[in-house]
């Protein structure tokens, strides 16, 4: 028990003066003679007794109630020592990403907390709060009940780390203040918990659906393509209890073409969690889709977005000094625009317009053609460096070392096979299912020593390389003619020079995730003032954008904001259809337990969360049951001294 007032407690010093008076009396009692009588005597003595007694309960009384009356004046009271510092500052995680969307025993999870938090909070104290793509700091609580309900779903979940890290600068720097974080999520698996400094106290909510089930489209992409019709295969994915695996053992997915309903179709899942469906399309001037299902636990993923436009085409340039049949059977495809020109005959005024340009076994690199394809390069063009046997080793060095590629040092006429993949390298990003050991390697008979920096995607068997690249610029150390090389023979030549040229113009995706790191080239020529728009019915942005000489390069993370089928536009011009999902991690519900968290506590609900905030800020004061026994103490004197005998 604790005292508001304790030097008032110094009063309580003060009963002993009534019990000094007590014991000793003032007053002097003188004896008289009286006839010897025993039966007086007797009486007398019985009724002295009978009055001490009465005194001593009296005093008793008297004091007891003095004591209380000081008591209550001190005003004791019992709290927690949360209750009693001064200086308290709160923090709010409000979990608003998509999993939240999961449906709990009252809805879903994220609005029944919302309107828990919007009924519960109160006072006059200010708080921050934040959710995943929000916050506000030194909130009034009625400015927090007046923005709380507007909450609305995003893509990414913060990690705990991250959640800690964000807390902790809306926290102030003041020394001494009790720091209190609210935590409410469904702890969706991202990492495992972080440790809890010191100074804070967590209050984590977990809320977690009454059933963790879920259908998702994962993913769509073209199987196959031929003059009159697009293969699309669809992944469908469903995560279910074992009591609920009859809900989804038929699911209907529908496919639209700007709203229009084009093919409908169902999966079976009675027997694999993972399912696939096939539609084919006619090859039109473009399709703007999408693909729907119905599963009423997570909306976010029942939509599926897509587009496929006009194909553009990408324009490759062979400057050939050798045989160029087999970049011709290379690029010979529907998405490339192939020419070919022999060096002696080059015309420099196409060299801009191109987007992969391949020096085919050039002897030399003039000074005139190195500037051009520096221009090039500087302007976002690719270039492809294919050396010849004997060539001019001080035009070549110049020409790389304008490139930063390096220098070659010498020729050495020694076979040497080609083994050593970078799988890692984005040449070769979804080429192969897994490293390959048994690959059939091809090899040279010759090759350049080469001194450099650059970035190597192939190697040589003794780990010197073969292929490098630097920014947009790559360059073989080797021939790669029959007579030198049985590379262009290699399967590795295919994925190897043809990404290079994809490359080179990025051509639009299906669709692209909200997120990621995005970029989209788009060919068209911009004014010094003129900007790319994307936007759809109702909102637009602006990316970012670099404008290079026949193309603009766009970046884009986090916006939109929503998925949907938008457009590219110029102004008013249309130029292209592009689409954009959000990222599937959130489908997976699978949950960490937060009391393994130390030093977390944790509740289910966000009316446990308050009913322990009040607890542990509640003050109980005793005041007014020691001024109540005050007065009872001095009714028993009452009582006492009238009705004693």
């Amino acid at each position: 028990m604790q005292f508001k007032n304790p030097e008032i407690l110094y009063a309580l010093f003060l009963l002993l003066i009534p019990i000094f008076i007590h014991l000793f009396q003032l007053r002097r009692f003188q004896k008289v003679d009286f006839t010897n009588v025993a039966f007086l005597k007797k009486v007398t003595i019985q009724t002295r007794k009978s009055s001490q007694l009465k005194k001593w309960l009296t005093l008793l009384m008297r004091l007891l109630a003095l004591a209380c009356i000081i008591i209550a004046f001190a005003q004791p009271f019992t709290a927690l020592k949360t209750a009693l510092n001064s200086k308290k500052e709160t923090v709010v995680y409000i979990d608003n990403s998509f999993s939240m969307q999961a449906k709990g025993p009252k809805g879903p999870i994220l609005e029944r907390a919302l309107k828990d938090l919007f009924d519960k909070t109160g006072g006059t104290e200010k708080l921050s709060w934040f959710t995943n793509n929000y916050e506000r700091k030194n909130a009034s609580p009625q400015d927090f009940k007046n923005e709380v309900l507007s909450v609305e779903y995003f893509q990414n979940q913060l990690t705990p780390s991250q959640v800690l890290l964000k807390a902790s600068q809306l926290f102030s720097n003041e020394k001494d203040v009790l720091k209190q974080l609210v935590y409410i999520s469904d702890f969706q698996q991202k990492e495992a918990f972080p440790e809890i400094p010191d100074d804070l106290i967590l209050e984590a909510v977990q809320l977690k659906p009454v059933k963790a089930s879920n259908i998702s489209i994962d993913s769509v992409f073209v199987a196959s393509k031929n003059a009159s019709t697009t293969q699309l295969k669809v992944k469908v994915s469903t995560l279910q209890q074992a009591e609920n695996s009859n809900e989804t053992s038929n699911v209907p997915i529908s496919l639209f073409n700007s709203e229009k309903l084009i093919a409908k179709t169902a999966l079976d899942f009675s027997e694999n969690a993972n399912g696939s469906v096939i539609f084919d399309i006619d090859n039109s001037e473009e399709f703007i889709g999408k693909l729907q299902l119905n599963d009423p636990n997570l909306p976010f993923d029942n939509s599926l977005f897509f587009s496929i436009n006009k194909p553009g085409k990408i324009k490759v340039l062979a400057i050939n000094e050798a045989d160029g049949n087999f970049l011709q059977r290379l690029f010979e495809k529907e998405e490339f625009l192939f020419t070919q020109q022999t060096f002696k005959m080059l015309n420099y005024n196409e060299i801009p317009e191109q987007n992969f340009i391949v020096l085919n076994e050039l002897k030399e690199i003039p000074a005139s053609l190195a500037t051009a394809l520096k221009s090039f390069s500087d302007e976002g063009g690719s270039v492809l460096v294919i050396p010849a046997s004997e060539v001019d080793l001080s035009s070549y060095n110049n020409f790389l070392q304008t490139m930063s590629l390096g220098t070659f040092t010498s020729e050495r006429v020694q076979e040497k096979k080609i083994t050593k993949i970078v799988f890692s390298h984005p040449l070769f990003k979804d080429v192969f299912e897994k490293e390959v050991a048994n690959f059939q390697y091809p090899k040279v008979n010759s090759f350049y020593d080469i001194s450099t920096t650059a970035t190597s995607a192939i190697g040589f068997e003794d780990n010197q390389p073969f292929l490098l690249q630097k920014n947009k610029t790559y360059l073989l150390t080797a021939a790669i003619n029959k007579e030198n090389s049985n590379f262009q023979n290699s399967p590795l030549v295919v994925p190897t020079i043809y990404n290079m040229a994809l490359q080179s113009l990025p051509l639009p995706r299906l669709y692209y995730t909200i997120g990621e790191q995005n970029s989209i080239a788009i060919p068209v020529k911009l004014s010094a003032d003129e900007i790319l728009t994307i936007k759809d019915s109702t909102a637009q942005f602006i990316p970012l954008q670099q404008t290079k000489a026949n193309f603009v390069l766009m970046s884009t993370t986090d916006e939109p904001g929503k998925a949907n089928n938008y457009q590219i536009v110029k102004e008013n011009e249309f130029l292209e259809n592009i689409s954009y999902n959000y990222a599937r991690n959130e489908s997976q519900l699978q949950y960490l337990n937060p009391e393994d968290w130390k030093g977390a506590k944790v509740y289910k609900t966000i009316d446990a969360l308050f009913d322990s905030i009040n607890e542990a800020n509640s003050i109980n004061s005793f005041w007014k049951w020691f001024a109540i026994f005050a007065l009872l103490f001095l009714i028993f004197e009452m009582l006492i001294l009238k009705f004693y005998k």
